[in-house]
């Protein structure tokens, strides 16, 4: 077994459990793909979590798996892999990576595609395919400039260094910090409160940030516009501004 999907309250856990590493071999990014689309298509996931266990997150890529890969081997397989991250990536529901030790390479690149990250203080990250020869090819030169800057994003891919965890937080690749042994629960505290939420209203506004970023200020903005004026059709909306009215903000229940 290398990855699972397990969901209580809500929350959907997909845990990677190849040990010791967690090494990112192509059953392991086939595995992730399909529990993506699983998340994404069962009603009782609200939320995601993204896990490694409590002494690793992935450590990258399996090199002794691509070491005997060629240039057409590679094509053939190079977009599978980027699509089972883009899987991730695009599941329509708020994702939170728990990053313990290390999320190199493949590691990191898989982070790079939840919503929010909370970091061990003891975590380790970086891109270190350009010290194989390599460029990052899961994602990581599109996501990483596009959620730290280009300048920060070149810094690491360029050099191939491993961040320690404080010094992810400032460039902004991690959002929270926690004890090594609390970065699980609070992973799920995160992800268990926004289960709790109107679904719509967070797929909308995840898929207009995301898409938005993607497309001109124009067209972001009709995106939104589209949205907004749909979420108007559903009973959530309708459910979080009655209570509003009556019993004042922040106390709609969704479920």
């Amino acid at each position: 077994m290398t990855a699972t999907l397990e969901v209580t309250n809500g929350v959907g856990t997909i845990r990677l459990d190849r040990p010791p590493m967690n090494a990112l071999d192509v059953a392991l990014q086939d595995k992730l793909r399909a529990l993506a689309e699983e998340a994404t298509r069962r009603e009782d996931v609200r939320a995601v979590i993204l896990y490694g266990g409590e002494k690793v997150f992935a450590a990258g890529a399996d090199i002794k798996e691509m070491q005997h890969m060629d240039h057409a081997a590679m094509v053939l397989r190079s977009r599978d892999l980027q699509e089972s991250f883009t899987a991730i990536a695009r599941i329509p529901k708020p994702v939170v990576a728990a990053i313990t030790g290390y999320a190199l390479g493949g590691g990191c690149e898989l982070a790079l595609c939840a919503d929010f990250r909370i970091a061990a203080d003891n975590a380790r990250l970086g891109q270190p395919e350009i010290l194989l020869g390599l460029i990052p090819g899961a994602g990581g030169t599109q996501r990483l400039s596009r959620l730290i800057g280009p300048s920060k994003a070149k810094d690491l891919i360029f050099t191939g260094r491993m961040v320690k965890a404080d010094e992810a937080l400032s460039l902004g690749l991690v959002d929270r910090l926690a004890p090594a042994a609390e970065v699980y629960e609070q992973a799920q505290a995160w992800a268990t409160k926004l289960a709790q939420g109107p679904a719509l209203a967070l797929r909308a506004a995840k898929e207009t940030i995301d898409s938005g970023l993607e497309a001109d200020l124009e067209t972001g903005l009709a995106l939104e516009r589209t949205w907004f004026a749909g979420l108007f059709a559903t009973e959530d909306r309708e459910r979080g501004m009655r209570s509003f009215v009556e019993e004042g903000p922040g106390k709609a229940k969704f479920l």
